[in-house]
């Protein structure tokens, strides 16, 4: 087949052949997005036939390579591919493959796939290489001494990869190999990709049963890893040798569609690129402006969500400038001088894809109605589009220009290099294969992520982030951070509010996950249905399994641990929080002692909290205190509040029990009483609505106050006496409290405390926050009445 190429800036799309004719075809000649040449395998065969060129100048069997390679690294070393080429020619000497020509042209053929892409020299020579140690007498060692560990890595990394056998669990394992040297060099996966695209395009020699089984694995498994590592253009020639394959009658309609838009008289994407370029040019900013037409499957797909195509349906327009704020400026320009269509823009320069993908995306919309898709990159932004991970070239090569700098790289992970283009996504990957039990769970499980081509950032309290698929739940949160610890989450804070472990994550939230004290805290099997990540699922599957009958209660609800079982009775409750009687039995006693009759050790831990509150006047425990010798009695402790109605009795409202300086207003009781409400109370907006009138109130000038807190937290022993210790320590009085039982290994504690100022609540709060096991303190708010 001669070389052939096609212009993305001029050519509309060129039909790929028949699927009955990919047998005698290297590749479609489907719409490229870039220049390709094609390598003629019939000289290629008569020079592998003809042994190595000389050693002093370059064979003539790798030109293309050569050429492709320089165009992208033009000082490279050209000696290493010389002699892979030298080694690989006489090792595969004699072989042929099915559709007749020497092996060599294979390696030759994947090499210029990467080549085309811009890979680094190391990477073309290991291509070169790949077959060799697996279908030849070369051995490692021979790679190792004569071309280096790295090639020696990636080849054996691809070695384990050949020979596919496509039975059913032969094929499952070889992908997890497969993943797994991935996992400490892409480069590996980069080769694998450009393998199979060269195989896809001589697919046609083998029977139709098989091309279906390989096609359909190439659909599932390795084109999504070529759109998760960004190589496009890998990933959209695969697209189209799939669709040719599996639905040969779709593709046939395709294709008339295609030729039938390019007989039209007229291009409108054309006209449109013609009037952008000169919007471009008089605002001055230097700019590339080309038509892409759309690959098959694209074309398919956009038929299918608009029905009849129209002219600026078959491609989109990119423009490519030098620097990242000319991108911006080119959307100014555009949406300024032509008329855009503003729900189509997406900005993935400030938001890269997960896939390390960047551009703007915009639309413009022509006078008869038609709307463009507009691309805006700059060139380093279009060459890591088309050639993802494969353009960022050695992960491990030191910069040129810099030094290392041991702060700012990324420090190596149990002993393994750290390399810098693996994407979350993979790494998460690697951890959940290993805990996959079987070939078909480790293959449904993968195919079921690959799936997910959309990721969010979520990120922990501490400033560290955790990389999820978009969709996943508090739950992938918890086991995407703790492993198989998270069986003991209990719920978590979403941006700083309590959220349930089934709440949905956003891009940008802040997860804190709130974890049990009992270790023999277990997962619920509802929370398979909120879990996204195959990590998350494998480990909630692998201990229900491993405890069967756990996990649900006979009625099917969440099982809770013995001391969180409902219904407890009161000294149950009260041992689960270190006392033997719950606080409500003693409303008003103020001792708040955390005493436990049937525990000396809570006993004694009670001791001391009331030792240390009776040490100070007006702590929780302590005796009242004395007034001066001639001093008056101390009157009521509550806060004074003014009303605007002379004589009315004042009190303050129960449900949301206001503090100096809240917000108040008032309501007339029966009695003549007034009520004094906190403004954003529930009960203030019910009484509103049934036309109740409003009374001024105004604070007094005293500082004391009574508020009622709600404290939420973990059940664990002495935890009613470490709380009611730091509310004396805060000169708080206790007026009363209750404890209701436990549920889901939850305690909510509540609260009414006398404070000699208003003004020490705030601290009074973060001191009970900071008691162990308690993650919640807020003030009371009860719920309106119903209208």
């Amino acid at each position: 087949m001669s070389a052939e190429a096609t212009n993305p800036a001029t050519a509309g799309p060129v039909a790929p052949p028949a699927p009955q004719a990919l047998a005698a075809s290297v590749a479609p000649a489907a719409a490229r997005r870039k220049s390709r040449a094609r390598i003629d395998l019939r000289r290629l065969g008569r020079a592998a036939l003809l042994g190595p060129a000389a050693r002093d100048k370059l064979p003539d069997a790798i030109s293309h390579v050569v050429e492709a390679h320089r165009a992208h690294h033009p000082d490279a070393d050209l000696e290493p591919l010389r002699r892979a080429y030298v080694l690989a020619e006489s090792s595969h000497r004699g072989q042929m493959r099915k559709s007749g020509e020497p092996y060599i042209t294979h390696p030759l053929a994947v090499t210029l796939i990467l080549a085309e892409l811009g890979a680094e020299t190391t990477t073309l020579t290991a291509s070169l290489l790949h077959d060799t140690v697996e279908d030849t007498e070369v051995t490692l060692d021979q790679v190792r001494e004569q071309f280096g560990e790295e090639v020696r890595y990636l080849v054996d990394g691809v070695t384990k990869l050949e020979k596919v056998d496509y039975g059913a669990a032969a094929e499952p394992e070889t992908f997890r190999k497969m993943l797994v040297a991935t996992g400490n060099d892409v480069r590996v996966m980069s080769i694998k990709l450009a393998d199979r695209l060269h195989n896809m395009r001589t697919l046609g020699v083998m029977r139709p049963e098989k091309q279906a089984r390989i096609a359909k694995v190439t659909r599932d498994v390795l084109i999504p890893l070529a759109e998760r590592l960004g190589v496009q253009a890998l990933k959209t020639e695969l697209e189209d040798l799939v669709f040719a394959i599996l639905h040969p009658e779709e593709y046939e309609h395709t294709r008339e569609l295609i030729a039938e838009n390019a007989a039209r008289p007229g291009d409108p994407l054309a006209e449109v690129a013609d009037e952008m370029r000169g919007v471009l040019r008089e605002a001055g900013i230097p700019a590339d402006v080309l038509i892409r037409p759309r690959h098959f499957v694209s074309v398919h797909r956009v038929a299918r969500k608009r029905g009849r195509l129209r002219g600026t349906d078959f491609g989109r327009l990119l423009v490519l400038v030098n620097e990242d704020a000319d991108c911006y400026g080119v959307l100014g320009e555009l949406h300024t001088c032509m008329t855009p269509v503003v729900s189509e823009f997406k900005d993935f320069i400030a938001v890269p894809k997960f896939n390390l993908y960047q551009s703007l995306h915009t639309a413009v919309a022509r006078p008869d109605g038609q709307v463009v898709e507009v691309l805006i990159r700059t060139h380093q932004m279009h060459k890591v589009a088309e050639a993802g991970v494969v353009a960022l070239g050695n992960p491990y090569a030191p910069a040129a220009d810099a030094p290392a700098d041991p702060a700012t790289q990324d420090a190596p992970a149990d002993g393994e290099r750290a390399d810098p283009t693996r994407p979350g996504w993979l790494s998460r990957l690697l951890d959940w294969q290993q805990a996959a039990p079987d070939p078909d769970t480790f293959w449904s499980t993968l195919r079921e992520d690959l799936a997910q081509d959309r990721e969010i950032t979520v990120f922990r309290p501490d400033g560290g982030a955790l990389g999820l698929p978009e969709g996943a739940t508090c739950v992938d949160a918890a086991y995407a951070q703790y492993g198989e610890d998270a069986h003991a989450c209990i719920g978590a804070r979403v941006n700083g509010r309590l959220a349930t472990l089934s709440t949905v994550l956003r891009d940008g939230d802040t997860v804190q996950l709130l974890m049990g004290q009992d270790p023999a805290s277990e997962p619920s099997r509802e929370w398979l249905e909120h879990a996204h990540t195959p990590a998350a699922r494998i480990a909630i599957q692998r201990w229900l399994a491993a405890h069967p009958g756990d996990g649900t209660d006979p009625d099917g609800s969440p099982a809770t641990p013995a001391s969180s079982a409902a219904p407890t009775p009161p000294a149950a409750v009260a041992e689960s929080v270190g006392t033997a009687r719950p606080a409500a039995a003693r409303d008003g006693d103020g001792d708040g002692d955390g005493h436990s009759e049937g525990d000396p050790a809570d006993a004694r831990t009670a001791a001391a909290a009331r030792t240390a509150a009776a040490a100070r006047p007006g702590a929780a425990g302590a005796p009242p205190a004395r007034p001066a010798d001639g001093a008056p009695a101390p009157r009521s402790r509550r806060a004074d509040v003014l009303a605007d109605r002379p004589g009315a009795a004042v009190r303050l409202a129960g449900c949301c029990t206001p503090v100096p300086p809240d917000e108040i207003t008032g309501f007339a009781v029966r009695g003549g009483a007034v009520t004094v409400h906190r403004v954003e109370c529930a009960a203030v907006a019910h009484m509103k609505s049934t036309g109740r009138a409003e009374i001024g109130v105004r604070w007094g000038n005293t500082t004391e106050c009574r508020v009622t807190l709600v404290a939420e937290s973990f059940g664990r022993p002495h935890l009613l006496a470490d709380l009611t210790e730091a509310i004396a320590l805060q000169g708080a009085e206790i007026v009363s409290a209750t404890v209701e039982p436990p549920s889901q290994q939850r305690v909510r504690h509540t609260y009414t405390l006398q404070l000699p100022d208003a003004a020490h609540l705030p601290a009074l709060m973060r001191a009970m926050r900071d008691v162990p096991g308690v993650y919640d303190v807020s003030r009371a708010q009860h719920q309106a009445p119903a209208s």
